[in-house]
């Protein structure tokens, strides 16, 4: 479940049977593009680095700011960022 706090997060999902794990690409994209210190804390408790890691590096709907950010924070390579790709 997400937890009321990030419910803003997920304005376009039914929160109320909404399971984070079983979409987890999405979950993670939504975090790190709009979420806040409180959304990140929650983030990396319940998904690991390797996984918010792999969809650093594969989400291309991150703007370049966020895949920017995340990819200088989990020490990717931004040649590494596919929404930093050219």
């Amino acid at each position: 479940m997400i937890p009321n706090t990030l419910r803003p997060l997920f304005w376009d999902t039914n929160v109320s049977v909404f399971q984070p794990s079983e979409h987890p690409d999405y979950t993670i994209f939504r975090v790190l593009e709009y979420g806040d210190d409180t959304a990140v804390t929650w983030l990396r408790e319940t998904f690991s680095a390797a996984e918010i890691g792999r969809v650093i590096r594969t989400e291309r709907r991150l703007s370049p700011k966020s895949a920017s950010f995340w990819s200088l924070v989990y020490g990717i390579p931004e040649d590494e960022v596919a929404a930093l790709a050219q």
